[in-house]
């Protein structure tokens, strides 16, 4: 939820624009240390100001562990003040579940508040690609008031080479590397005592997801690794928290699933793609959020993988 307030902040120092209008973002609560910020369902617009992505963070004595940033420098220090209204404890450490921008542009805002910024290595060859500028530049397009002209995609303070468990203040949390599948990097964050999931961009719940990088195979083995017996509630990177955390996981593997099988009969009949998207049967996925956005575009990339596949199949 985003509510406006009617007065101006001045931000200095973190690539936003010296005027914009406050953002209030209301944090629920899903474990004794635990809370996250739930954006828009649908993808990031004008109108919803890029908020359509999830945050989370964790309460501990001894200091907070935020999980993502979400996707401006406005909203990033949206959810420093939402954190400073539950609690005045350092804010120690900020994990990015992956690079997109939804999920990262509002990382400098966390780190103006004491935050160190860990992302996990396999990030580090697409800060500096031309892919990143690329979608720096359509996002500066898209929000043209939300960006400083040196404003720039954030570098970490650590980069992870495999899973880390912090102890903080009694408090676990546990860091493990669930990638590739909707980007190289994924991470997720567990909080043991709590029963808390955050799984990034691995589960999107209620709306189609965006398939990102890694490829449809990836995200399939991706969410076997995912499945905890533990979790009591999960916060997805977009759409509401559940503790129907099975449920969520299926729902993921159908969608890829569907996408791989009717695509799989276009490449086996040797099809165009615009051909084997119009003979499709997408009824089941068209009303839900982000359908006409990203569904296409997710067929398109199966489309491809499966061609590989096929080719690397015939050729092996």
């Amino acid at each position: 939820m985003i509510r406006w307030r009617a007065r101006w902040w001045v931000w200095v120092g973190i690539g936003l624009p010296a005027a914009s209008p406050a953002l209030e973002l209301i944090s629920t609560q899903v474990g004794p240390h635990s809370y996250y910020v739930q954006g828009e369902l649908d993808v990031a617009s004008a109108e919803n100001r890029g908020f359509n992505a999830n945050a989370g963070f964790v309460v501990t004595p001894q200091g907070v562990v935020v999980f993502d940033a979400l996707g401006t420098p406005a909203l990033g220090q949206a959810l420093v003040r939402e954190i400073r209204r539950r609690t005045s404890l350092p804010i120690r450490y900020l994990i990015l579940s992956h690079y997109h921008a939804d999920h990262a542009y509002g990382a400098e805002a966390l780190r103006a508040a004491g935050a160190q910024l860990w992302m996990h290595r396999e990030a580090r060859h697409y800060l500096d690609s031309p892919r990143a500028r690329e979608r720096l530049a359509q996002r500066r397009g898209l929000l043209p008031e939300a960006f400083a002209p040196d404003f720039t995609l954030p570098l970490p303070d650590r980069w992870l080479d495999a899973d880390e468990r912090l102890e903080l203040g009694g408090v676990t949390i546990d860091l493990r590397y669930v990638g590739p599948a909707h980007a190289p990097d994924d991470l997720v964050m567990l909080v043991p005592e709590d029963g808390v999931l955050f799984s990034g961009d691995l589960l999107f719940v209620g709306r189609i997801p965006t398939l990102g990088e890694a490829g449809s195979r990836d995200w399939l083995r991706a969410l076997e690794r995912l499945d905890d017996a533990h979790v009591r509630v999960f916060v997805p990177g977009h759409g509401p928290a559940s503790t129907d955390f099975r449920a969520a996981i299926d729902g993921m593997r159908t969608y890829l699933l569907d996408l791989r099988a009717q695509m799989a009969v276009a490449v086996q009949d040797m099809l165009s793609f615009e051909d084997a998207y119009r003979q499709a049967d997408w009824r089941r996925w068209r009303d839900l959020p982000a359908f006409e956005q990203a569904h296409r575009a997710n067929a398109y990339t199966v489309f491809l993988e499966l061609e590989r596949e096929s080719l690397a199949a015939a050729s092996g």
